[in-house]
C-alpha cells in the first residue's frame, strides 16, 4: 500500500476504520438510502472514535494527524457504496467545521467546533443559492446590521445536512454593491426564528439529507459574524481547495471499488464457455480503466502531500476534481456495462454507484467552473492566495 504515503500506522488505521464501517454502518445503509435520514447515533459514534477530528488540533478534541489519515477516511467510506452517507460524514468533518476553525472566535470554537468533532452537534455549510449555482460572488442572501444584530434574508439550496443539522454556517452579502468583496460568514443556531428547510428529492446521494434553506428576517447576534465583515469570499475560496481535493479522492476511491467489484464478477460470470475476464475486448477496456484510475489516485495523493505541507494547491486541486470525477463517471459507466442486465438491478452495487457518481462533476463547483479556474491560472496569470490572517 503505497509506502511513499502510507506508514504501517496508516494501514492499521485503515483496517480498524474498515471494520468499524462494516459493523456500525453497513447494516443500516439500505434503510438510510430509503429514508434519506441517517441516524444521529452514527454521528456520535464517529465522533467518539475521533474520525471527525483526524485533521484538527488536539485543543479542540482533534487528533492532529497528517492528512493521509483523512485520505483513508474518505477512501474507505466509498467502499460501503453510499455516496450519501459518505457525504454527510465528510461535510460534518470539513465544510462548516473548517470555517469554525479558521474564522471562528474562541467562543464559537468551544461551543460549536468541539461538539462537531465529538459528534454531539451536526453542522452544515450554506453557500449555494437557487439562482446562483457556482456563482458565489452573485449570491443574493443579505445580512443587514441593525445595532448589535444582523438581519438575514434569502435562501440557499443543495445543502448537505441542511435539514437535520443543529447549526448552519451561512454566507450572506453585507455590502450588496461590492460583489464578491461584500460577502460575510455567519453562524446560526437551527432553532433561530425565521429559518425553514425543505428536503430535496435527489437522483443519488439518497442517504444524506439535502435541503433548500430559507431565511426570513432571521435575527442573529453581531458576535455570530465569523472573521471580518466583507472577507467571506476569500474565506470561501480558501476552503474550496480542500473540498475539491476531497471530491477528487472520493472519485478515485469510488472508481477503484467499482473496478474491484467488477473484476470479481467477471471472473465468476461465464459466457460462451469461458469467464468474462478472458475476453480480449473486455480485458483491454479494463486495462484502460484501471490505468486512468491509478493515475488519478496518484495525482490526488501528490496534492494531498502538498496540502499536508501547508501549501495552497488551488490549480492542482481543481485539476484533480475535474479529471478524477470524469474518470470515475466513465469507469463506473463501463463497469455497469460489463455486468449487463445485472448492472441495472438495484441488488447489485453499480446501479446506486452510477447515480452517486454523477454528482461528482457537479457538486463543489461544476466541471465547467473547474476548467475556467484552471484556464484563468494557466492562461491569464490569475493567482489565488489564501485569505489574509
Amino acid at each position: 500500500m503505497y509506502s511513499k504515503y502510507f506508514t504501517e500506522e496508516h494501514n492499521v488505521f485503515r483496517e480498524s476504520f474498515r471494520d468499524f464501517l462494516k459493523k456500525e454502518v453497513v447494516p443500516h445503509v439500505d434503510k438510510w438510502e430509503e429514508t434519506g435520514h441517517i441516524d444521529r447515533e452514527i454521528f456520535k459514534k464517529m465522533g467518539d472514535m475521533g474520525y471527525f477530528g483526524l485533521y484538527y488540533p488536539e485543543e479542540y478534541g482533534g487528533l492532529d494527524l497528517d492528512f493521509f489519515y483523512t485520505v483513508i477516511f474518505l477512501e474507505e467510506m466509498q467502499r460501503i457504496n453510499s455516496g450519501g452517507f459518505a457525504a454527510a460524514m465528510w461535510v460534518q468533518a470539513f465544510l462548516g467545521a473548517q470555517h469554525l476553525l479558521k474564522e471562528g472566535y474562541e467562543r464559537i470554537k468551544q461551543d460549536y467546533l468541539v461538539p462537531t468533532l465529538s459528534g454531539d452537534k451536526i453542522g452544515c455549510l450554506c453557500i449555494t443559492e437557487p439562482f446562483g449555482g457556482s456563482d458565489v460572488a452573485g449570491m443574493r442572501t443579505t445580512a443587514v446590521k441593525e445595532g448589535d444584530h444582523y438581519i438575514i434574508n434569502g435562501s440557499k439550496t443543495f445543502i448537505t445536512n441542511g435539514v437535520y443539522s443543529d447549526y448552519l454556517v451561512v454566507a450572506a452579502k453585507t455590502d450588496p454593491e461590492a460583489k464578491g468583496r461584500g460577502i460575510s460568514i455567519f453562524l446560526m443556531d437551527r432553532e433561530t426564528p425565521g429559518i425553514s428547510a425543505t428536503k430535496l428529492n435527489k437522483l443519488g446521494w439518497r442517504a444524506s439529507d439535502t435541503g433548500e434553506i430559507g431565511f426570513d428576517n432571521v435575527k442573529i447576534p453581531a458576535e455570530n459574524l465569523m472573521g471580518e465583515e466583507g472577507k467571506g469570499f476569500p474565506y470561501i475560496m480558501q476552503h474550496f481547495a480542500l473540498e475539491r481535493l476531497i471530491m477528487a479522492i472520493n472519485a478515485h476511491a469510488r472508481a477503484e471499488y467499482a473496478l474491484e467489484y467488477t473484476i470479481g464478477y467477471m471472473k465468476d460470470r461465464t459466457a460462451f464457455g469461458k469467464s468474462l475476464d478472458k475476453f480480449q475486448a473486455l480485458r483491454h477496456k479494463l486495462a484502460d480503466m484501471m490505468s486512468e484510475t491509478e493515475m488519478a489516485k496518484n495525482f490526488n495523493y501528490s496534492i494531498a502531500e502538498e496540502l499536508d505541507k501547508g501549501l495552497y494547491p488551488v490549480k492542482e486541486a481543481s485539476m484533480a476534481k475535474l479529471l478524477s470525477t470524469k474518470i470515475s463517471d466513465e469507469v463506473i459507466y463501463g463497469c455497469l456495462q460489463f455486468l449487463g442486465g445485472y448492472g441495472y438491478i438495484e441488488e447489485y452495487p453499480l446501479a446506486r454507484m452510477s447515480r452517486d457518481s454523477r454528482l461528482g462533476p457537479i457538486g463543489g463547483g461544476t466541471s465547467e467552473i473547474m476548467r475556467e479556474i484552471i484556464a484563468k491560472m494557466m492562461l491569464d496569470g490569475k493567482d489565488y492566495k489564501p485569505a489574509a490572517k
